[in-house]
């Protein structure tokens, strides 16, 4: 009996430490992220618990994406016509890694991203094509179909997810047995591969939480009805919004994960503010997880190790213009 490539099983301790040294290697400049004790910064405490943050911010193109998408690339044909779907950071990774190997390559973006994630992606020599969100699946089919086209997934895809697990072996290696970590989820791939690093690194107790925005939460409703789910999903963090949470990532965060909790469009706005005048630069989207922890969303924190992860800086100055002090 040959193991289905895309399901939870596949996923190994020894094929996420494989995935690293891909990610390590890379020519595409993925770093080792800082990750900083809160109580070292001028944030806030919050919570009461030992709390690390992992500036993922700070990451090649400025987000986490960088990492499973230079595992995907590593393992596909040279020389491809790729097409993706994304809101912005999977397709800056994209682009990014498309003119360094030399791929022609296509990003399907929902028309509610900005403006400007369009055109940086462009000037990586990448074509965009905006279109409703309902529709993206329908054009990526097209140009698989009609334009003989590749495509990479941005969140459900084993080779992107055990390269973003490489951030979870990263975490261990600073707080070995954190009790408590806490991760956006968008489609799911961050969270299933960091969780998955994490739990199949023997840390048993560790509780692993996934956050979302009240409007886009695709994997809380995908736990509520025991299946992938999809929805018509509105949040200021875009990038967490897919139309629908990815099936390798749910079955992962269905055996690895502890819970997903909500947090609102209010709440991010505020989060990415007070992180912003402590000198973070942080997306809205990326700073998810923070937003829970500070509004009290993750249950008993104190006297815990946290590990919180700040996932993407992606924000421009037009868009920073529109948060409060």
């Amino acid at each position: 009996m040959t193991m289905d490539p895309a399901s939870a099983d596949a996923i190994t301790l020894a094929l996420l430490r494989e995935a690293r040294e891909t990610v390590r290697r890379s020519p595409l400049g993925v770093i080792n992220t800082p990750m900083i004790p809160l109580d070292q910064t001028t944030l806030p405490a919050s919570a009461g618990g030992r709390i690390h943050i992992k500036l993922e911010n700070m990451q090649t193109t400025g987000s986490f994406k960088i990492r499973g998408v230079a595992n995907q690339f590593a393992r596909r044909q040279r020389g491809g016509h790729f097409v993706t779907m994304s809101a912005g950071n999977y397709g800056k990774s994209f682009a990014f890694a498309s003119k360094h190997y030399g791929t022609q390559g296509k990003v399907v973006m929902p028309e509610t991203a900005p403006e400007s994630r369009s055109v940086l992606i462009q000037s990586f020599g990448v074509q965009v094509e905006r279109v409703p969100t309902s529709r993206l699946m329908d054009v990526v089919d097209r140009c698989v179909q009609e334009d003989n086209m590749t495509f990479l997934h941005s969140y459900d895809d084993l080779d992107l997810i055990t390269g973003h697990a490489s951030l979870g072996l990263e975490v261990l290696e600073v707080v070995p047995r954190p009790d408590v970590v806490v991760v956006c989820c968008g489609g799911g791939g961050l969270l299933a591969g960091v969780a998955a690093a994490i739990k199949l690194s023997g840390c048993d107790e560790t509780r692993i939480y996934g956050v979302e925005p009240e409007g886009a939460c695709t994997m809380y409703r995908s736990f509520i009805e025991q299946k992938p789910v999809g929805m018509d999903t509105r949040s200021i963090a875009s990038g967490l919004a897919p139309p629908f949470a990815g099936k390798l990532p749910y079955e992962l965060c269905r055996r690895h994960v502890e819970a997903i909790v909500l947090v609102s469009d209010g709440e991010i706005r505020a989060a990415v503010s007070v992180l912003y005048g402590a000198g973070l630069v942080v997306e809205p989207s990326g700073c998810a997880a923070f937003a829970a922890i500070v509004n009290n969303k993750i249950p008993d924190l104190q006297g815990k190790s946290v590990v919180c992860v700040l996932s993407g800086g992606n924000i421009g100055k037009d868009e920073l213009a529109n948060f409060p002090d």
